[in-house]
């Protein structure tokens, strides 16, 4: 009784606004929160929170006058994205966690483009008269623009989600003239808007669908798989500004700023993570504008030196410091968890342990600080590379787990490979260099690694979490007394 005092004269438009605004809020003290490691659960739990609110008003919104079958359908629609959504976050793995991402981003970038086609059938068909003058041209420029952002966010995300699974080539895609194809495409896209702005016509929202679509693919298809960590970060991007497109066709406030905010922090992380490779943001988002193939070098780099996992933990025993750089295949290996165990035993005998972190590091940005984290190693011996790269020259010993274009020294003194002047972790300026890899095969970005044949680096083949296993139990046989 003393609810429907308080509430009955307030409508589901106004609680559903209001709940609009504390998730708005909730979703960026989440943004907040994710940004440190000490808070990034906190940060979860809020963005948990604001999804919880927004989906309930949105809910009880759309319900208010609708029949019942269309809310029955809402809610098994609801319930069946819930338990995908559910078993794919408990099966995934981690190495798997950067082509599921790419997979959700193809989601938003298809649902934008289905209300798109919505908002210009549903004009069509009479159900907006109010929409009449400069207001209805508004909306038919925000239809074009949201069906070609979603669009080419659905099949970018497709191609980065195969490249990144290994089901297609990893190489950029290098069709004749591929920048003016870019280009034309993008004229073609203001033209074609212009056109239906003053004339609209399914045959124009058929073309730009199909001409998105193809852009989308060969924008992502041009990136070479050593920038692919950027195109995941670029991709969360565009997946924002296509929920925003979508907010403003469905008048819906918390979609636009929730779009926003997604479109906004993925475009600057995009950013930093370009300045950190020294590649040209525009020539990324562009499909590598600007970048041509370079010639594959067959060049002869001597031979390579191997050791074995109880030479390596004699190596070990031997060092005062000691650097640990993971990579990708730290990740496929599941090698973690003994890593951070040899950090442990190593720490014990007064070995100083720290790790090397590159911004781009595996396939997702943050991806070895999230498994680092896991395995419980401490926050403040894993540093960035602006802040660990000059310690390689003291270092006596260097663990290169997994790691390969990332700690490639033909980056800095080869100006033709297509790496060149991407800053990598300088880890041939140790004394001596351990390299975990199961073969000599070259890394994602498809480039050989001279770092493999420098006099004082030794590889150690095999499977990263069985050598580090091998590693840590010769450590604790050489401690057990006879």
């Amino acid at each position: 009784m003393t609810a429907t005092l308080i509430f009955g004269s307030i409508d589901t438009q106004s609680i559903a606004t209001a709940s609009y605004i504390v998730a708005a809020l909730l979703f960026i003290l989440s943004l907040a929160g994710l940004s440190r490691h000490e808070s990034a659960r906190q940060g979860v739990a809020f963005g948990i929170a604001g999804m919880a609110i927004a989906l309930a008003a949105t809910i009880a919104l759309a319900t208010e006058d609708a029949a019942t079958v269309a809310v029955v359908l809402l809610v098994v629609a609801v319930a069946i994205g819930a338990a995908i959504g559910l078993w794919r976050a408990r099966v995934v793995e981690m190495t798997g966690m950067p082509e599921l991402i790419a997979l959700l981003h193809s989601f938003v970038g298809l649902a934008a483009v289905l209300v798109g086609w919505n908002g210009y059938f549903a004009v069509e068909n009479g159900d907006h008269h109010d929409l009449v003058g400069s207001l209805l041209d508004i909306h038919h420029a925000e239809v074009f623009i949201g069906v070609f952002i979603g669009a080419v966010t659905f099949t970018g995300s497709i191609v980065a989600y195969l490249k990144l699974s290994a089901r297609i080539k990893s190489a950029p895609l290098m069709l004749p003239a591929k920048n003016w194809l870019n280009l034309g495409a993008l004229v073609a896209f203001v033209v074609l808007t212009v056109i239906f702005v003053i004339s609209p016509s399914l045959p124009l929202l058929i073309a730009v669908t199909v001409l998105a679509l193809a852009l989308g693919w060969h924008l992502v298809a041009s990136i070479g798989g050593g920038d692919m960590p950027v195109v995941v970060s670029m991709l969360n991007s565009y997946s924002g500004w296509a929920a925003a497109a979508s907010g403003f066709l469905l008048g819906n406030d918390l979609l636009i700023v929730t779009g926003a905010l997604v479109g906004s922090s993925g475009a600057y992380l995009s950013y930093i993570m370009c300045q950190a490779m020294n590649r040209s943001f525009i020539s990324v988002i562009a499909g590598g504008f600007g970048i041509e193939a370079a010639a594959a070098a067959d060049t002869d780099h001597g031979e390579h030196r191997e050791i074995d996992a109880a030479a390596a933990a004699e190596l070990l025993t031997e060092a005062s410091s000691v650097i640990i750089t993971p990579g990708y295949g730290m990740a496929v290996a599941q090698a973690q968890y003994p890593v951070a165990e040899l950090t442990r035993q190593l720490r014990d005998r007064g070995i100083e342990v720290r790790f090397g972190v590159h911004p781009v590091a595996g396939r997702l940005p943050g991806h070895m600080n999230v498994l680092l984290a896991e395995a419980k190693v401490p926050y403040d011996i894993v540093l960035e590379m602006d802040e660990i790269n000059d310690d390689f020259a003291d270092t006596d010993v260097v663990l290169v787990i997994g790691a390969n274009d990332t700690v490639n020294p033909a980056a800095t003194e080869d100006p033709g490979s297509p790496i060149a002047g991407m800053p990598v972790l300088r880890v041939w300026e140790a004394s001596n260099v351990i390299v975990f890899k199961r073969s000599m095969a070259s890394g994602y970005a498809g480039v050989q690694n001279p770092l493999f044949f420098r006099d004082n680096t030794q590889m150690l083949f095999g499977d990263a979490k069985a050598k580090v296993d091998e590693i840590v139990g010769a450590l604790v046989a050489e401690r057990v007394p006879a």
